[in-house]
């Protein structure tokens, strides 16, 4: 789960972690009377949405007064804004962050991420922080400096000097350094996040370090554990479908292709869309079903594929296991029967009582096509929806 930056900003200075001081406006006629309450030298006003690349879209301005931030607030407050992280038809601003303005004299990138792979927090540091540290990333990968921390040992001095001397900081910076790089990592521990990131973290005129802009993302299976982070939701950030999915117990991504998937186990997913790339088309989306593929579920998720008005045909990709494969035919049979599917469907089943479940969709009556491997059923889908379009 994403929060806004203002959100973030929150649970830095809980931390101890130093930020500009902000204000946050969600209306209109907020405006005036928010801004009137506000003394600053300068301003800057701050699309919020869960979205990077805000600064070269627009979504950042800066004011000297606070009349011309009441004019950027009214103008970017309920703008559409388009970045390289959105959408093509973008986001809609629904809040704006408006904050203290520092003259910078140098911008650094920090965060603290969760490698997978190597089960350990790893911090991501560079002298490069700001707008462009994604062509930093794929240009200048040697000015990405990468420092793993062991579980066991947790985040210590060393690792701490080591953060400071890759950033070139003299001694009284990499004290607020260390400072800084402990609350991070207190932060992420207490609330089971997956990435906090401050690009860029920035050494003022007068030497000190300030988080001018944060982001984190919280690991959505521990949100039952931290009641005040899940409040923080914006579902107007999100996709209706994928709430409505998430609802349901199973996980849905929306994409920018034709054919929707249904597939049971999220390798299997991944793999499906790999492959219907392959065979030149385009996935809808990304679902997991889970392994309970009943009647209920197979049902709610053809209603949620079919919502998306994009898709012109449907891959189900089953592997039965725990749930056997001639079950699954029946609730997939049932399913369509009963949503009245007009797309072409396209029915992939491996696993236990395969055979059974082929029998059981071949026999149904209705216009599923049955594909013997995944092979076989990406190329059926593709060829199917060009004589649908």
């Amino acid at each position: 789960m994403n929060i806004h930056e203002y959100q973030a900003k929150e649970i830095l200075r809980k931390y101890g972690v130093p930020t500009s001081e902000g204000v946050v406006i969600f209306k209109k006629d907020e405006i005036n009377n928010i801004i009137d309450k506000f003394n600053a030298k300068k301003y800057v006003v701050k699309a919020q949405i869960h979205a990077g690349g805000r600064g070269k879209a627009g979504g950042i301005k800066i004011a000297g007064s606070k009349e011309e931030a009441k004019k950027l607030a009214y103008s970017m407050l309920g703008s559409t804004l388009i970045t390289e992280q959105t959408l093509p038809s973008g986001k809609k601003v629904e809040c704006i962050y408006i904050e203290e303005a520092c003259d910078i004299l140098k911008e650094y990138y920090f965060s603290l991420v969760l490698d997978r792979n190597k089960e350990r927090l790893i911090f991501l540091v560079s002298t490069e922080g700001g707008v462009n540290i994604e062509k930093v990333s794929s240009d200048n990968k040697e000015k990405i400096i990468t420092i793993s921390i062991d579980p066991i040992m947790g985040l210590n001095d060393f690792h701490c000097r080591h953060l400071a001397l890759s950033l070139e900081l003299n001694t009284n910076q990499a004290k607020q350094l260390t400072r800084i790089a402990n609350a991070i990592y207190k932060i992420f521990l207490d609330n089971d996040a997956n990435q906090i990131e401050i690009n860029p973290l920035v050494l003022t005129n007068d030497g000190n370090l300030i988080a001018l802009d944060a982001k984190i993302n919280f690991d959505d299976n521990a949100l039952f554990l931290h009641p005040d982070i899940a409040a923080m939701r914006d579902e107007s950030e999100e996709d209706p479908l994928e709430i409505e999915a998430s609802k349901a117990g199973f996980s849905y991504i929306k994409m920018h292709g034709n054919i929707g998937c249904m597939v049971n186990g999220a390798g299997l997913a991944m793999a499906t869309m790999d492959i219907i790339k392959f065979y030149g088309a385009e996935p809808a989306n990304f679902l997991d079903v889970g392994g309970g593929a009943d009647l209920a579920r197979v049902t709610k998720a053809f209603k949620i594929i079919l919502s998306d008005k994009a898709v012109k045909g449907i891959l189900v990709n089953i592997f039965g296991g725990i749930m056997h494969c001639d079950i699954i035919a029946m609730g997939i049979v049932e399913a369509a029967k009963d949503i009245g599917i007009t797309v072409p469907l396209v029915v992939r089943l491996a696993g236990t009582n395969f055979e059974l479940g082929n029998k059981i969709l071949a026999s149904s009556g209705l216009k599923i096509i049955a594909a013997n491997d995944l092979g076989d059923a990406a190329n059926k889908i593709v060829e199917a929806i060009r004589g649908f379009i």
